[in-house]
């Protein structure tokens, strides 16, 4: 664990890469990973755990499918929103945006089902903060 200040901004700047986050840091059993996010990710569901979403920069659009049909939520800028265990989801950002997420360490960008994975996302569980 690093034991220095870590500025987001220049977290952000070190990697261009869309849709595949990087560790800032850990706390307990959780990663705190930042991404930058354009267009559409996949379709998918965390079985186990709740999503924690912070919009950075930009706004973020999560849609989701609830037992009463589909709906989209919208995130600006400084806006928080938690996608619970099991709900399937769809983030995108038609603009861009850079979002920070909270989840526990392990935990796979594409979830544990999902739709087909298109080539530009990176299904992961985090990529060190440098790589």
């Amino acid at each position: 664990m690093n034991l220095e200040p870590i500025t987001l901004s220049q977290a952000l700047a070190s990697f261009d890469a869309l849709w595949s986050p990087r560790i800032v840091t850990r706390v307990n059993d959780y990663d705190v990973r930042v991404a930058k996010v354009e267009g559409e990710h996949v379709w998918h569901v965390h079985d186990d755990t709740d999503e924690f979403f912070l919009v950075l920069d930009g706004e973020l659009n999560i849609a989701l499918r609830e037992p009463g049909g589909e709906r989209t939520v919208r995130l600006p800028t400084g806006s928080v929103f938690t996608v619970p265990r099991g709900m399937e989801h769809r983030p995108s950002a038609p603009a861009g945006a850079a979002i920070l997420m909270f989840e526990p360490t392990g935990t796979s960008s594409v979830g544990d089902r999902h739709a087909e994975i298109p080539d530009h996302v990176d299904a992961t569980t985090g990529h060190p903060l440098g790589s």
